[in-house]
């Protein structure tokens, strides 16, 4: 994984009513560290939409967690001087198997809605968005500069070398 990735699977507690689960608890350092979560959202997506790329320099840090439906997460290193330069992970989150997926900042990232429901998915920060100065920058979600070198560390993946292509079939 690309350092500062992190992911926990979070628990249900199931019973005849349906099941409760702690999406995020302060006292999992593991996940978090020194974070601190200021800000949560909701973004709801139809099938097959990709919302891509764009990374954050100020110092944010995205906590994502698909309730309904399914997403994959992607996010890629282009920092030159980081060891895992021009690598891509990529996390499947789904509401059926839930999932919280630590992403910083730094790191280009974005997801597409997988399956063919449309997808709800929660997601925090530990900055809160300033409207008059956002902590953003973008790319095109198909820009053909983003080339892995590997994907989840894996150098062996038909697609790397390649332009990452968000609708690139797990089947092929």
């Amino acid at each position: 994984m690309i350092e500062g990735i992190e992911f926990k699977d979070i628990k249900k507690f199931v019973d005849e009513r349906g099941f409760f689960s702690e999406i995020l608890r302060e006292d999992w350092k593991d996940l978090l560290f020194d974070d601190k979560i200021v800000q949560f959202n909701l973004s709801y997506s139809y099938p097959n939409i990709v919302r891509a790329w764009h990374r954050h320099l100020k110092g944010q840090i995205d906590y994502f967690i698909c309730i309904s439906g399914a997403i994959k997460v992607c996010a890629y290193d282009d920092r030159e001087d980081s060891k895992t330069f021009g690598e891509i992970d990529e996390i499947t989150l789904s509401g059926e198997s839930l999932k919280i997926v630590r992403v910083p900042g730094i790191l280009w990232h974005g997801y597409k809605a997988i399956g063919t429901k449309p997808i709800k998915m929660l997601y925090g920060v530990n900055r809160l968005y300033n409207y008059s100065d956002p902590d953003e920058e973008r790319r095109d979600w198909n820009d053909v500069t983003i080339v892995s070198k590997s994907i989840n560390g894996k150098t062996n993946d038909p697609r790397v070398g390649k332009p990452w292509d968000w609708y690139y079939s797990p089947n092929k």
